[in-house]
């Protein structure tokens, strides 16, 4: 049995939004996703996350992702991705 959380909700969020949260505490994501665990290791070591067309290497320990690909390209810039509070072991 494995400790690593088997899903996270990752968020794409433009990259102004400091602290992620607007006036009335939302988020405001662009986006969002649930990825779940594909038993592989990404190129960054961290394992690899995949499920509603984005793909992500999300180091478990500190929930930080470290590659993403959305929609089968990388990130386009001025916008940045969270891990939500709702993650599921």
């Amino acid at each position: 049995m494995t400790t690593e959380p088997q899903s996270f909700e990752l968020l794409l969020v433009p990259e102004f939004t400091e602290g992620g949260a607007g006036p009335d505490g939302t988020v405001g994501a662009l986006r969002s996703a649930v990825v779940v665990a594909t038993g592989e290791t990404g190129a960054s070591g961290y394992p690899r996350y995949a499920g509603d067309g984005m793909e992500a290497d999300i180091d478990p320990a500190t929930r930080s992702v470290e590659a993403l690909l959305v929609d089968g390209a990388e990130l386009d810039y001025g916008l940045s991705v969270r891990v939500g509070d709702r993650s599921a072991g």
